[in-house]
């Protein structure tokens, strides 16, 4: 059966002497100018006419795939993770990305062409990353990765539809608060007076600031006469590459030469973490002290030190490091015989002390540094799990105020 001449641009059935239905749609225009057009077979007219009208359907409503390049979801996850996601977003959200990109997404799912996956697939390789010790939060991490990344895909006409829109995401279980206790806290105190940088543990547990807050600090940030700080940026964690061209045969942080790749510190990504913080009298007390040793620390460096203006240095003035400061935490508690946590826990702790202390709901957001959309649940959490060092200021109270039988209150 011969072709029938179609006006420009309309689509066209016919029968092919290999004795198929033939239909082909014009959908758009490719990117060299030419019209994009897509061909369907089938075995009878009925057949193909369905899928011509399908596909006009598909153009018209915009959801029909875009011409080119035959994805895989390893290759568009690296083209998305590298080209489209890495300009655009902070070092740490990309470094995120990065690991359940190419030691999740792409071992686990690489193969799939990137149109045929299904939420099943996503469901199926959510339930093996659990199965084979991956935490809960480490396969929700790799849900929201994939789920920008197809998303992505979609805007660009590479998907019609996101299955991990549809996919059930992995059950995320709200991680439990568990602050330190007022005598864990002492104790720790009383370790931390006899190190060096004393006053970077007080600043974590009395006033809840993250590491890379307390280690972005600069002396310009701390007001001395009015008794505040204010938080304006966080430290990075460092990112490092070879300054000897690989000859040391070392992994690039270990390098000699190693030349870090990233820059210092990030400013605060929301208003609610740009934030002034009171500071307590005894703590404007350590932080001055701090700032004469670390005077003489500069003295003792000479031409070493690198002036920065940061209020935890190394003994020559470059900002301390994130995983060398997580370390010392470590240490810091194995020395002062508390249990073992980690060092976001003294940030629990700040937020139930003051929220235990009755502290209005606006001001421990704000010393916390919580967003509007998040402080009531954040509020919630640190509230219901409180209940050991609620006991523990109840019974101080308790003492206070309803001495034992023939014992004079306590002073």
């Amino acid at each position: 059966m011969a072709k029938s001449r179609q006006p420009n641009g309309a689509s066209s059935i016919f029968l092919g002497k290999d004795g198929y239905w033939h239909g082909y749609v014009t959908v758009g225009v490719k990117d060299n100018g030419r019209p994009d057009r897509r061909h369907v077979m089938r075995k009878t007219r009925a057949d193909v006419t369905k899928a011509v009208r399908e596909l006009e359907r598909q153009r018209d409503s915009g959801g029909v795939r875009k011409a080119g390049q035959v994805w895989t979801v390893e290759s568009w996850l690296t083209h998305w993770v590298e080209n489209i996601a890495a300009p655009h977003v902070s070092e740490n959200t990309i470094d995120g990305y990065r690991v359940a990109v190419y030691h999740h997404l792409i071992p686990g799912l690489g193969a799939h062409r990137l149109e045929k996956l299904e939420p099943e697939h996503l469901e199926r390789f959510y339930q093996k990353m659990r199965e084979g010790g991956s935490a809960a939060g480490t396969a929700h991490q790799v849900h929201r990765t994939v789920r920008a990344a197809l998303n992505e895909a979609v805007r660009r006409r590479h998907l019609t539809l996101n299955p991990a829109t549809i996919a059930k995401a992995p059950r995320l279980e709200e991680e439990e608060v568990e602050p330190y206790t007022v005598e864990e806290v002492q104790r720790l105190l009383e370790e931390a007076g006899k190190r060096r940088h004393a006053a970077r543990w007080v600043i974590a547990l009395a006033l809840g600031l993250r590491q890379g807050e307390v280690l972005g600090l600069k002396w310009a940030d701390v007001d001395f006469e009015l008794g505040v700080l204010v938080v304006h940026r966080g430290r990075l964690r460092p990112r490092y590459k070879h300054g000897c061209g690989g000859r040391c045969g070392r992994k690039p942080g270990y390098c000699p030469e190693k030349i870090n790749t990233r820059r210092e510190t990030k400013d605060t990504k929301s208003r609610a973490g740009r934030r002034p913080i009171g500071v307590p009298d005894p703590l404007l007390k350590l932080l001055a002290e701090h700032r004469a040793e670390q005077e003489r620390e500069r003295r003792i460096a000479g031409d070493l030190w690198v002036e920065k203006g940061y209020v935890f240095t190394s003994p020559t003035g470059e900002p301390l490091n994130p995983n060398t400061d997580h370390h010392r935490w470590k240490d810091l508690l194995k020395a002062a015989g508390v249990r073992e946590g980690r060092l976001h826990d003294a940030r629990h702790t700040a937020g139930t002390v003051l929220l235990i202390l009755g502290v209005p709901d606006t001001v421990v957001d704000a010393i916390m540094g919580w967003e509007p959309g998040k402080s009531a649940r954040m509020r919630r959490r640190y509230q219901h799990l409180t209940g050991r060092v609620l006991r523990d200021t109840a019974d101080k109270v308790g003492g206070l105020l309803w001495a034992a039988e023939g014992e004079p209150p306590a002073a």
